[in-house]
C-alpha cells in the first residue's frame, strides 16, 4: 500500500474516531451545578476540552489504523469470508 493511501485511510478513520469519542466525558452545566446562560441548549456541555478530545481521538484512530494495517498485512478477515450468496461458485459456472 502505498504511504498516501495510508494517510488517507487513517485521516477517515481519525474523522470516524471524532463521532465515537465525542459522547464519552461529557458533563453539561446542570450535571456540574453550574448556572445556564440565556439561550443555551441544556445538553450543551459545561467545559469543553478541544486538545484532550483531539488526544483521545488520536489514540483511538491509532489503535484501529494498525489493527487495519496489520489484517491488510496478515489477511485474517478477507472479502471471501462474506461471501453469504457463494458467488464465487455463480461465476464458474
Amino acid at each position: 500500500m502505498r504511504w498516501t493511501s495510508a494517510l488517507a485511510i487513517y485521516v477517515l478513520f481519525w474523522a470516524f474516531s471524532v463521532f465515537l469519542v465525542l459522547p464519552f466525558g461529557v458533563r453539561t452545566t446542570r450535571e456540574v451545578g453550574g448556572e445556564t446562560v440565556p439561550g443555551q441548549s441544556e445538553s450543551a456541555p459545561h467545559d469543553f476540552h478541544a486538545g484532550r478530545v483531539a488526544w483521545r481521538v488520536t489514540i483511538v484512530a491509532t489503535t484501529l489504523f494498525v489493527l487495519f494495517q496489520l489484517n491488510y498485512a496478515y489477511g485474517w478477515i478477507t472479502p471471501q469470508m462474506f461471501d453469504l450468496f457463494n458467488t464465487r461458485d455463480m461465476v464458474r459456472r
